[in-house]
């Protein structure tokens, strides 16, 4: 059985930024995660990604804001987008966009 797409959508924040959301169902995880959720989420300002979340084989789930990358820990899609949602807006208010 292959992935399944779930979801892949682009969101237009700004007419310099867009946020962009591909979510997968797996048959089985992507090791060292334990879910069967692959995703890649990119908010992406003047052509730069300036926040990413995303799970890869080897990797795990983490995110990156900036130049910085973290360990994530996945819980549910809807706690994925919130979290997501809520480093867009935390990196918008400190880099003065509204």
């Amino acid at each position: 059985m292959r992935a399944t797409e779930l979801m892949r959508r682009r969101v237009v924040i700004a007419p310099d930024a867009f946020a962009e959301v591909s979510l997968w169902r797996l048959p089985q995880p992507l090791p060292p995660s334990t879910h069967t959720l692959k995703y890649r989420l990119a908010y992406v300002v003047g052509g730069k990604c300036v926040v990413r979340y995303d799970n890869e084989r080897g990797k795990g789930d983490h995110r990156h804001v900036g130049r910085v990358s973290a360990r994530y820990v996945f819980t549910t899609p809807d706690q994925l987008m919130a979290d997501f949602n809520a480093d867009i807006e935390r990196w918008n208010d400190e880099h003065g966009r509204s």
